[in-house]
């Protein structure tokens, strides 16, 4: 099974952050509050579909396609 990443998700859509698969990048996403076992929401995208706005941590953080994609969720 293909794992799931926050940038699969579709407006309104909900996970559970579950891991990263880089980690070069997690050590920055997890200080923007994207900690294994909290939830995100994606809001919206770009008229391009990037960036993307996702509620996370109780505020919305904006990240590029490529970031979101580093984000693996349940």
């Amino acid at each position: 099974m293909k794992k799931r990443s926050v940038a699969d998700l579709k407006p309104g859509e909900s996970g559970v952050i579950n891991g990263f698969s880089d980690g070069v990048i997690s050590l920055k996403l997890m200080e923007m509050g994207c900690l294994p076992g909290s939830s995100i929401k994606m809001n919206y995208s770009a008229p391009f579909g990037d960036p993307i706005s996702y509620d996370v941590a109780g505020y919305n953080l904006t990240l590029r396609i490529s970031e979101a994609s580093t984000i693996l969720i349940e």
